[in-house]
């Protein structure tokens, strides 16, 4: 959502879906990724991407068929720990040295304390926006010498 042209050939985006919806106040909603897949598992070979960001699904209450599921998606409420950690250890393996990963976090449902914890890197730094104070955007940095990749 966040993305100023979804043309531009720079950007590969990636989603499980390829969908089309009408929201409630009638906009639609298209979902037109140009690889379909599950971040869990990337279809990407290793160190494939200077800069990544990664923004799954952030809540796990929402209903199937509410408009916020069918726009950001779901979180699985039993196995959303072990989902967002596969998710980013996939991020992390085609993100290449000196690359960038950032993470677009909305605290709604899940706090970010228990999110980061899921993750095997720590944050270089990060910024949480200040109209809602809910939206975090966290910066990691893979360095170029394995010794130095915390």
């Amino acid at each position: 959502m966040f993305w100023f042209d979804k043309e531009d050939p720079r950007v590969q985006f990636s989603d499980k879906r390829k969908e089309s919806h009408i929201l409630c106040d009638g906009r639609k909603l298209v979902i037109n990724p140009d690889d379909i897949c599950d971040f869990r598992e990337l279809p990407y070979k290793d160190r494939a991407f200077k800069l990544i960001v990664f923004d799954p699904p952030h809540m796990d209450s929402l209903g199937e068929n509410s408009w916020m599921a069918k726009k950001y998606g779901v979180l699985d409420k039993e196995n959303w720990k072990g989902d967002l950690s596969r998710g980013f250890n996939e991020c992390w393996r085609v993100l290449d040295f000196d690359g960038t990963l950032i993470f677009k976090w909305n605290v709604s449902d899940i706090k970010l304390k228990e999110v980061l914890s899921c993750f095997s890197k720590r944050p270089l730094f990060g910024q949480t926006t200040t109209i809602n104070l809910k939206t975090h955007w966290i910066v990691f940095y893979k360095f170029g010498v394995d010794t130095h990749d915390l």
